[in-house]
């Protein structure tokens, strides 16, 4: 996902000289192609992070559309009063991009799981909040943010993330992407979970002959609260996926539309992080594992749905 924000905000920036590009000592090996191209337009400001928001919402006072980047939480939960009172307070045009979202840096240990931000950046007043789901995810919604008013926060993954879909997709800011049309159930994904829960929506229509349906949440905020309403009247259960702490992120924003809906409805069941500060340090890979699979998930709590429809092999 990295590369193909960077592919995309060169072009961009090639065709508006507005766009700047400040890091907080981070890129490099992805980051070169901008610095190289547009010096007079990068900044790295160093092991930096609040100083690096003050400068941004000083360019974006004056007329740029700037777009700091570093890893995990250090953009976000360090630099969180910089960008409650600097950036959103004044409306300014700044994209705060998180590289490495979720466990994505697992190795390194919790200071570097991001794991609270969707939940942190939502709460602030007039930040939309973008978690694409795949790199071609990332450049349309990289390029989307040219034009986007007011304060964005961009969450990614790291690298080597599949693409999920074939072609690049129709996409548009705060409309979910249906991926493939279900009637039983619905998996409601955001960033890098997407390709797990594809897996998993062909796995339960294979396994169970399932009808799941498969929604991308590219957007968090404003999120696409039409494409819920219909998930929780057409199917029987929605799943919300994602690469985040339980609490206030895909799952909790999918909840507060749910709840306000009249019965009957679909039940909801959140695949995310537990609510605990992780003392386990491993592979991005080794990580998730430990919380199992969707598919197993939804065998497990939906025995209802999957008991009486298991296909035989």
């Amino acid at each position: 996902m990295r590369t193909a924000f960077a592919r995309a905000l060169v072009a961009l920036a090639e065709r508006d000289p507005r766009v700047f590009l400040l890091t907080g000592d981070l890129g490099y090996s992805v980051l070169e192609p901008f610095r190289e191209r547009f010096p007079e337009r990068f900044v790295n400001v160093g092991v930096a992070e609040q100083n690096m928001i003050g400068i941004a919402a000083g360019l974006a006072h004056s007329g740029n559309v700037v777009f700091v980047y570093s890893i995990a939480n250090f953009p976000t939960l360090r630099c969180l009063e910089q960008i409650r009172n600097d950036v959103c307070y004044h409306d300014l045009p700044v994209r705060v991009v998180s590289v490495g979202g979720g466990l994505a840096y697992g190795s390194a240990g919790y200071t570097h799981h991001g794991v609270e931000d969707l939940a942190v950046m939502r709460a602030l007043p007039g930040l939309s909040v973008f978690a694409p789901g795949d790199p071609l995810e990332t450049e349309l919604i990289t390029q989307a943010l040219l034009d986007l008013p007011g304060a964005a926060y961009l969450r990614l993954g790291k690298a080597a993330e599949p693409r999920v879909h074939e072609s690049l997709p129709a996409l548009e800011l705060g409309r979910a992407i249906e991926l493939i049309p279900g009637s039983d159930i619905t998996l409601i994904a955001t960033g890098g979970m997407l390709f797990a829960a594809r897996e998993a929506a062909l796995e339960l229509a294979r396994t169970h002959a399932l009808s799941v349906r498969l929604l991308s949440m590219h957007t968090l905020k404003p999120l696409d609260e039409a494409a819920v309403v219909a998930a929780a009247r057409q199917t029987q259960l929605v799943v919300t996926c994602e690469e985040h702490s339980c609490i206030g992120g895909l799952g909790s924003a999918v909840a507060d539309v749910m709840a306000a809906l009249p019965a009957p409805r679909a039940r909801l069941l959140k695949f995310a992080l537990p609510d605990k500060a992780s003392d386990v340090v491993g592979s991005q890979r080794f990580l998730l594992s430990r919380l199992g699979s969707i598919a197993d998930r939804v065998r497990s709590e939906a025995p209802e749905l999957c008991g009486a429809r298991a296909v035989a092999s």
